[in-house]
């Protein structure tokens, strides 16, 4: 069979192996994975017990730079750690210095960029885009083509909905004063955006707050309001029903 397994890897028991897969150096593999066809693990990675990674998938990798980049990439990224019993779908990359926890399902096509931590049993949607320096908690649902702007904070329980933007520089690229100010979004435990929502600079979706399909947000959203609209305003009590205190077993 067609692979390249560098022979510093370790290997657990039970694991199955794809075609054209490379796994390099100082790779670690825990007991009854399923690595797929063509993926690539690159060095140091480290991949918990039970893990499924379908085809095509990329973990570890480094990021580009292009010359006109604010940021630099570092030298001395960390390996990408991914978590016991994960679902990774096929072609999703996952880059260096990402700390994924146990149970999570990342769907095919998502991107999770470098300096991303995500906890416990989350749900990771098709063609999601994470990207880097987002602290992430557990229990979250991103759905379907939502992205989520770097510098950002998520707590837990909170729900993405499809095609949900966010974003992180109110001056647009221009003006050298926007250095200082890039901030992503903050969603408390148990907020909620609803599909094709845009969630503007540094804004806060406080606890339980819900944000509705379409609306744009140009200020933080109260805890347990719905807000609606284009700027977003107030416009009713998020019911009972719907509170996290009353679906944490969901």
């Amino acid at each position: 069979m067609n692979q390249h397994i560098d022979s510093s890897a370790k290997i657990g028991d039970n694991v199955t192996i794809g075609i054209n897969t490379v796994i390099l150096e100082g790779v670690e593999i825990g007991d009854d994975c399923l690595i797929g066809h063509n993926v690539v693990i690159h060095a140091g990675s480290i991949i918990g017990k039970a893990v499924r990674i379908d085809d095509g998938v990329i973990i570890g990798k480094k990021p580009l730079s292009s010359p006109r980049s604010i940021f630099k990439v570092p030298t001395d990224l960390k390996p990408a750690v991914i978590g016991d019993f994960c679902q990774i779908g096929a072609n999703v990359v996952i880059y260096c210095q990402c700390q994924i926890g146990a149970r999570n399902l990342i769907a095919d096509l998502a991107t999770v960029r470098e300096n991303v931590s995500l906890g416990d049993l989350n749900i990771v949607g098709r063609n999601v885009c994470i990207e880097n320096f987002v602290k992430i908690g557990s229990r979250n649902k991103f759905e379907t083509n939502s992205y989520i702007t770097a510098y950002s904070e998520i707590g837990d329980y909170c729900f993405v909905a499809p095609c949900t933007a966010t974003s992180n520089d109110n001056y647009m690229a221009r003006d050298k004063e926007r250095f200082e100010h890039f901030k992503g979004i903050t969603m408390e435990n148990g907020s909620r955006i609803g599909v094709n929502a845009t969630i503007l600079p540094g804004k806060t979706i406080q606890s339980d707050g819900v944000v509705a399909a379409g609306a744009v947000v140009t200020r933080d959203v109260p805890a347990k309001t719905i807000v609606v609209g284009n700027p977003a305003k107030p416009l009713r009590a998020v019911p009972e029903t719907q509170l996290m205190e009353n679906n944490l077993d969901k």
